[in-house]
């Protein structure tokens, strides 16, 4: 069974610029949330029950700790935060029901990004409500490129299922319609592409490779194709992969065009495409189309 998007992970340098950066696109982002192993999330819940995870350290001692104890999602967060800078795209999280046995495959496949964490943490409701969600995440990682990371995500203790206030954004959108990756060798990483998503099968585009997950597409492109289509050059380096943007669905381009203006957020119209490139807090390319 081919595995849906669950979330992306974004690391920041600093939570609170990323919940104002957030707010003026006109999303609304829940109240944070700490892991027992060094860092924190504000995360934006979309209504197609994917979501945006900003990621800040906030306890380096704890951090460190999960370090030295070969935590594998606070490895691959360091090793991101050391090459690529505090403000980014890293990770890309597929729904799975069995963590464990996906990491036994991608052991066997040789593309295992490190043991699992398992681990829980308090959630707050819109309500201030408190509820405990526990989580168990397996690891696929292309050792080549370690600017981007894959992981399994099992809810032990799920998400509570009613988000709506969480899930209305003022801006219009409604879900992600795709993830976009970056390498000039787009072929080569089709491998660990399939091993995280359970798909065995890719389609080759005209600027790389595609993967339709049940959710949402997951693109891997050439800087000329990601340059060409949102008009922004990632430096990827060669023979490495990146996370570089993401495309929603609004419900209403205009309301979209209309609040990024109010709000001061420089973008550009690109066809039937708004573009706002990466700025503190916002660690991707965020693009905007109207949902059919």
């Amino acid at each position: 069974m081919a595995y849906p998007l669950d979330h992306l992970v974004l690391p920041v340098a600093n939570l609170s610029q990323a919940r104002d950066r957030l707010s003026c696109l006109g999303f609304t982002v829940a109240a944070g949330g700490q892991h027992p192993f060094g860092t924190a999330n504000a995360c934006v819940f979309l209504a197609d029950g994917t979501y945006l995870e900003p990621l800040a350290v906030f306890d380096p001692s704890l951090y460190e700790e999960a370090m030295k104890a070969l935590n594998s999602f606070i490895r691959r967060d360091e090793s991101y935060r050391t090459r690529c800078g505090e403000d980014g795209f890293s990770a890309v999280v597929l729904a799975t029901d069995n963590a464990l046995e996906d990491h036994e495959n991608f052991e066997m496949l040789g593309l295992s990004g490190g043991r699992p964490v398992e681990f829980s943490r308090p959630i707050v409701l819109p309500d201030g409500r408190h509820v405990q969600g526990a989580f168990r995440l397996a690891f696929a990682a292309d050792l080549r490129s370690p600017e981007i990371f894959f992981f399994t995500c099992q809810r032990l203790v799920a998400f509570p299922s009613d988000r709506r206030s969480l899930e209305t954004h003022l801006n219009g959108v409604i879900g992600m319609r795709t993830v976009v990756l970056c390498s000039q060798t787009p072929k080569s990483f089709a491998p660990v592409l399939s091993a995280a998503t359970n798909i065995s099968s890719t389609r080759r585009t005209a600027f790389g490779l595609s993967i339709n997950l049940p959710n949402v597409e997951l693109a891997v492109m050439t800087p000329d194709g990601v340059e060409g289509l949102f008009d922004y050059a990632p430096a990827v380096p060669k023979g490495a992969l990146q996370a570089v943007a993401i495309v929603f669905r609004s419900s209403n381009l205009a309301v979209t065009e209309s609040h990024l203006a109010a709000n001061g957020i420089t973008y550009t119209r690109k066809q039937e495409r708004i573009l706002v490139k990466p700025a503190p807090g916002q660690g991707a390319v965020f693009a905007f189309e109207e949902t059919e």
